[in-house]
């Protein structure tokens, strides 16, 4: 593969992101790789079936469109699925000023694209019941600790030591957070951790794999073995639930999780948004998840990035001995790449990538044009609704207990309708959902209380300041 043609792969890249978003760009193509360009035909891997399936069906004609616009010639992109060989073992490496080794656990096949690091997803004994492909390198050894995960990381490990017949302390274990904090390395650490020698049965899927082979198992009339299958795990890790859908799998999922809890086996589940939060989900599947530990995983501190970014140089260095970030850099990236611990590992990639194919070291100047489109501006505040319902009953001196109360009172209505309105202009929440955390009352009544406090904003000066007030509180 040729040096242009990595370059018009990482615009494409960008392109795919532009189009389709960052949330869908992270779930279906950020391990989509380009092997080689040939004969009019883009040549492209990814890890499982699964997303080979996914992205031949709903996407192939935009990733095409695409390529086309970077390269005219493309007329056809393949899509192949990674192998999994197993050939080298990884060996142990010693992070740059941390108190505990960074290794890699396990046994696995190093792939070098151009001058991206990757460990392909190996297949371990959980494969036979369908589990998903886990990465060597997300262990928790090489899961770097700072104050936004440090209880998300001690959940974890409790429950990746614990031995079968031993009591669960915590079930569900939920974790929650958004786009590339480290919530898929937390549960593949579980996984290999849960793995290694305890004789307990660990299962790590995603929720599309969950889908998947529950609908494949209807199709092919083995939904019975299916269930048993999955019942009969010590530790069941779901990745992703935000995206399963479906009654009848949603259903399933449900009857599978009671099960396994009632029968005192361990279930671990992560998401993007807290299981209240999960509309798509029946309400038993949301109580029973909130019924665990619900631990969230923040942003990333700037101190932590700057640890993230030097194991991911040390790991580079171990195959790449010359490879060099000098501490100024790595400090300027930790400041400005503020996002996602992915775009952390997206901006060492790219040094390494300019560093070994043009021979040039890696200086301020370099990082400052390849990370340019990493930077990008500080998103704001998610507001919640239950933060909403705080500061309204504050500001009103009313208790939260009130605004979900039946109570009619004048008091308490205008505190109600100032809190829904604030809720449906400052959350991504629908009406319904809005009427569910205010008491279980009806959208209509949101919609009620929605426009009739937009027709006193107009009018009523004190009122509109109040409501500015409370915006500035909730969003600072």
């Amino acid at each position: 593969m040729t040096t242009t043609d990595l370059e018009r792969w990482t615009r494409v890249k960008g392109r795919l992101r532009a189009e389709v978003g960052e949330e869908i760009f992270l779930s279906w193509f950020s391990r989509m790789e380009l092997e080689r360009v040939q004969e009019s035909v883009a040549h492209l891997t990814v890890p499982t079936r699964f997303l080979k399936s996914w992205i031949q069906s709903h996407y192939i004609d935009r990733v095409l469109a695409c390529w086309q616009q970077e390269h005219a010639e493309v007329q056809k992109i393949d899509v192949a699925v990674r192998s999994a060989v197993i050939r080298t073992t990884v060996p142990k490496i010693k992070p740059i000023e941390a108190s505990e080794p960074v290794r890699h656990a396990g046994n696995g096949k190093l792939e070098m694209d151009g001058a991206r690091i990757a460990f392909g997803p190996v297949s371990t004994g959980h494969d036979a019941l369908g589990g998903s492909p886990l990465d060597l390198r997300l262990t928790f050894d090489t899961f770097v600790i700072g104050r936004s995960n440090t209880l998300a990381h001690a959940a974890g490990k409790q429950v990746a030591v614990a031995r079968r017949g031993d009591p669960v302390m915590f079930n569900p274990l939920y974790i929650h957070a958004g786009v590339g904090l480290g919530k898929t390395h937390l549960l593949q650490a579980i996984t290999w951790a849960g793995n290694n020698g305890n004789e307990r049965k660990v299962l790590y899927l995603t929720a599309e794999k969950f889908m998947y082979g529950f609908v494949s198992a209807l199709r092919m009339q083995t939904a019975h073995a299916f269930k048993e299958a999955l019942r009969g795990i010590d530790v069941l890790v779901i990745d992703d639930l935000q995206f399963l859908q479906g009654k009848s799998t949603q259903a399933e999922f449900c009857h599978t999780l009671n099960a396994l809890i009632d029968a005192g086996r361990q279930v671990v589940i992560a998401a993007d948004r807290p299981p209240t939060d999960l509309e798509s989900l029946d309400d038993r599947v949301r109580s029973r998840l909130a019924g665990g530990l619900v631990v969230e995983m923040g942003p990333l501190g700037e101190e932590l990035r700057l640890e993230i970014l030097k194991t991911r140089v040390l790991a580079a260095r171990h195959y790449h001995p010359s490879f060099d970030v000098p501490a100024p850099v790595l400090a300027y990236i930790a400041r400005s790449v503020t996002h996602n611990g992915r775009d952390l590992e997206g901006a060492i990639n790219r040094l390494l990538a300019h560093n070994k194919l043009t021979g040039q070291p890696v200086t301020m100047e370099m990082a400052e044009r390849e990370v340019r489109d990493l930077i990008r501006p500080q998103e704001p505040k998610r507001v919640k609704i239950e933060d909403i319902q705080r500061i309204v009953a504050r500001q009103y001196n009313v208790s939260r207990a009130d605004l979900l109360s039946s109570r009619r009172t004048a008091n308490v209505v205008r505190p109600r309708q100032v809190a829904m309105y604030l809720a449906k202009t400052l959350t991504l929440r629908s009406l319904p959902e809005i009427g569910r955390r205010f008491g279980g009352r009806d959208h209509t009544t949101v919609l009620h209380a929605v426009r009739k406090i937009e027709g006193l904003v107009g009018n009523d000066a004190m009122l509109a300041d109040e409501i500015e007030v409370l915006k500035r509180q909730l969003q600072d």
